[in-house]
């Protein structure tokens, strides 16, 4: 009896071609142009193959580059930078983590939160510098709703966050009362600390400026009321941090763009551990990530959407509930 044989892994030009062509086109001309070099530079691949294959994702070598003082010019600039530095540009890629803290995602996390009983105790993990633990600081805007704003209760917020809406979604009449706030990362960062602050504005593509004034408006909130964030592994930590939430309030644990770097046998542990609390999740990962996700899709739209592999699923307790730009800014409910 034969077998089809698999497909052979990607490479490393594949991987920075596709880099260009599906994720950095229109959204960072410098990023495309550098991944598109990259792909067809052989001394360049050779350097980014002596990386464990972890550490050769395009936006965490670029990141790093750029931490170093990499040139926001042609890929011929950048190419001479990277080999004259490159000793200092892989010790940084071998400790540094993609860390990005997009605290638009709190627009897409809002409506489920919104059907959660509160008080509300937020745990998130893969919380990074914890932006996310803040949706009721921020102001949002909800486009198909008439762009009404809603705001903090002490007014409007310096975080402004517009989203783009379909199929009738929710609009909350207020924002959740949030009373504990607590994260898990392999390495919190602390927007108090001036180098965490410059690697968390430097995750942030080149051409992104909107994103980084939002981001650095975010971490301001966050200075002033620093959230609990721990080390650890997100299952390992669980349970310990979960035990600390206030009696009387509804823990949430939150998800959003992390479960996707878990290897599937740890994202598997990670749900069971998950299972043993009395908490809800909110989830909001790649679309295709769980497969009672994929079932709810595929029940709400009558099949598996084209562009599934491009949107994050916002779901509750496993169902999903809305497919979503992955930075927030389009909500399409189910």
């Amino acid at each position: 009896m034969t077998t089809a044989a698999s497909s052979p892994p990607e490479t490393t030009s594949e991987r920075y071609a596709r880099f260009a062509e599906n994720e950095a086109r229109g959204q960072s001309e410098i990023y495309e142009r550098w991944a598109l070099g990259i792909s067809a530079d052989p001394v360049v691949l050779g350097l980014i193959d002596e990386l464990p294959a972890g550490r050769r994702q395009p936006y965490l070598l670029f990141a790093v580059s750029r931490l170093l003082g990499a040139p926001l010019g042609e890929y011929g600039e950048w190419r001479e930078f990277a080999i004259a530095h490159w000793p200092a540009l892989r010790a940084e890629a071998l400790v540094r983590l993609t860390q990005t803290n997009e605290p638009g995602r709190c627009a897409a996390l809002l409506p489920a939160l919104s059907l959660i009983p509160g008080p509300l105790a937020l745990l998130e993990v893969g919380a990074s510098a914890g932006l996310c633990l803040y949706p009721d600081r921020y102001s949002y805007s909800y486009r198909y709703d008439g762009g009404e704003w809603l705001h903090p209760a002490d007014g409007p917020s310096t975080v402004l966050l517009e989203c783009e809406t379909s199929g009738g979604m929710p609009v909350p009449a207020a924002l959740p009362q949030i009373v504990w706030r607590a994260g898990i990362d392999l390495a919190p960062l602390d927007v108090r600390s001036e180098a965490d602050s410059r690697w968390l504005e430097t995750l942030i593509w080149p051409e992104q400026h909107d994103r980084l004034q939002r981001i650095r408006a975010a971490a301001d909130i966050v200075r002033a009321d620093p959230p609990l964030l721990v080390a650890g592994d997100a299952a390992d930590a669980l349970a310990g941090l979960a035990a600390q939430a206030p009696p009387g309030a509804t823990l949430v644990v939150v998800s959003s763009g992390v479960l996707v770097y878990v290897a599937r046998p740890r994202r598997e542990f990670f749900l069971e551990e998950l299972a043993k609390l009395d908490a809800r999740w909110v989830g909001l990962e790649a679309a295709g990530l769980f497969p009672s996700v994929v079932q709810s899709i595929e029940s709400a739209t009558g099949g598996v959407p084209d562009d599934l592999g491009s949107r994050f699923a916002l779901s509750l307790d496993g169902e999903a509930l809305a497919l979503v730009q992955p930075h927030g800014r389009r909500v399409d409910w189910l």
